[in-house]
């Protein structure tokens, strides 16, 4: 950035000049907007009749700490493994957070304007997930590898 003389300074700023994201009931920023200013219920509540057809148990159900809803990720099955440079199988054993950030970095990138094929400079693209236990559980828990849209995530970019 340059100061009142023209001066180039090195405050280390930097500019946001796309973004992307996905929320419940919202595929990007803007929806997640107009779903706020209407004031729109994004969460899903299951009846028991849907989560015992996932594989939940009437005991489970039962439970005090059982909450029966969730955050919805729309097309979080949709994931185009070929764009990506990914087999069928590897994009299958990808995290499902991995394959959204690769896809909302991607997002981004168009957002933001850039081609990275034509682009000459550096590109750098920030963003961050939280961990969930994808590798110990999800793959053995039929309950949510049957679920397309059970992902954690709680920041993404």
């Amino acid at each position: 950035m340059s100061n009142e003389h023209g001066d180039v300074s090195n405050d280390s700023s930097i500019a946001i000049i796309g973004y992307s994201a996905r929320f419940p009931g919202a595929k990007n920023i803007d929806e997640f907007w107009q779903n706020l200013r209407a004031g729109v219920e994004s969460i899903s509540v299951f009846a028991d009749a849907e989560l015992e057809a996932e594989g939940y148990t009437r005991s489970m159900l039962a439970h005090p700490a059982c909450v029966k809803a969730g955050g919805i990720l729309e097309d979080i099955d949709l994931f185009d493994a070929s764009f990506f440079g990914y087999s069928p199988m590897e994009a299958a054993l990808t995290d499902p957070q991995q394959r959204l950030f690769l896809e909302c970095a991607w997002e981004a990138l168009e957002h933001a304007g850039y081609d990275s094929d034509t682009y000459d400079g550096l590109i750098g693209v920030f963003g961050g997930v939280g961990r969930n236990a994808y590798p110990d559980d999800d793959r053995q828990d039929p309950r949510r590898r049957s679920h397309p849209g059970h992902v954690t995530i709680p920041a993404s970019g």
